[in-house]
């Protein structure tokens, strides 16, 4: 005799293989008795799949509501990976919008309602920042758990407590998460003052219990997508630079992709590129390809590491 699991994956193909089952048929097909069958139903509806008993003189089984698909077995983390993939998708592959929304309601049709709910609570209250075709040094590690426990207390206007980088103790309110360049952002409110902030998810943890419900007070105009590219220019990253270019804010911002920075005009000749990474290296690789002269001068580190690029380039080249 099959194992238990087997025997109950064997029983989803047989209620998924035609409309309806007696329990004597599906206890022949199984190899097992009709009280075993009563038993492997109720642990089928145990895990969430919606088998009916059918009545009459035979009496029998069904899979699912005439015919729907029965819900995944996917644990909560590994039903929000897959809503996360699918919710961002379309900003990650141009044209595939429709196709991953349409994937993504599936999904959630297929599940069960306990994890239905916080997949269907990630995918309303996320959104995604626009591509960039750059690469980071290292991308950081997406906690699934954390980003299904963010969505569910934006859905539920839930406030966070939680523990920042270097240890920063803060209470907020969440209004909506950000899918930007491999990482993950917050956009909340900070308590008492109410002034909005963008907290990257992977430099949080989350305190229990939370800081109490809040009455909603949205963003004006609502793009926190173009909010998180704002102050992550300014204050996101873990290497932060103002490069004086030798060019108009308008010729720089034709050779940037505008999730690397922000450009402000200084004269007709000159403007500044706020920008940012989590390594010296890629910010100077940004600013190297820009094809313009421009003047670094802060942070002393980010000077020292162009000098040492500058002199390694210069000995890579032939004797004059």
């Amino acid at each position: 005799m099959i194992g238990t699991s087997a025997r109950l994956l064997a029983l989803l193909g047989l209620l998924q293989g035609r409309p309806t089952w007696t329990g004597p048929q599906l206890a022949d097909r199984l190899g097992i008795d009709v009280r075993t069958v009563r038993k492997d139903v109720e642990r089928l509806r145990e895990l969430g799949y919606p088998v009916d008993a059918v009545r009459g003189r035979d009496g029998g089984y069904r899979l699912g509501d005439q015919g729907r698909l029965p819900p995944l077995l996917l644990a909560d983390d590994e039903a929000v990976a897959v809503a996360v993939a699918l919710s961002v998708v379309g900003a990650a592959v141009p044209g595939l919008a429709d196709v991953g929304g349409e994937a993504l309601a599936k999904l959630e049709r297929s599940l069960p309602g306990r994890l239905h709910r916080r997949v269907r609570a990630l995918r309303e209250t996320t959104e995604a920042g626009p591509a960039n075709t750059g690469t980071n040094v290292a991308d950081p590690t997406v906690d699934a758990v954390l980003l299904g426990e963010l969505a569910a207390a934006v859905r539920d206007r839930q406030g966070l407590r939680f523990r920042y980088r270097d240890g920063e103790r803060v209470e907020a309110d969440p209004y909506r998460l950000v899918s930007w360049q491999q990482r993950w952002y917050a956009v909340a409110r900070r308590r008492p003052g109410g002034e909005w902030a963008a907290f990257r998810a992977d430099w949080m943890e989350l305190r229990t219990p939370g800081a109490g419900r809040f009455q909603a007070r949205p963003m004006e105009g609502g793009d926190y997508s173009a909010f998180v590219l704002r102050e992550v220019a300014s204050t996101g990253w873990r290497v932060h630079a103002r490069i004086l270019v030798d060019a108009s804010a308008d010729e720089v911002l034709a050779r940037i992709n505008p999730t690397v920075g922000v450009v402000e005009t200084v004269d007709e000749a000159h403007s500044v590129l706020v920008t940012g990474a989590d390594s010296l290296e890629v910010v100077a690789v940004w600013v190297g390809m820009l094809g313009l002269d421009f003047h670094v001068d802060s942070p002393p580190e980010l000077v020292a590491h162009v000098r040492d690029l500058s002199q390694r380039y210069a000995r890579a080249l032939p004797p004059d």
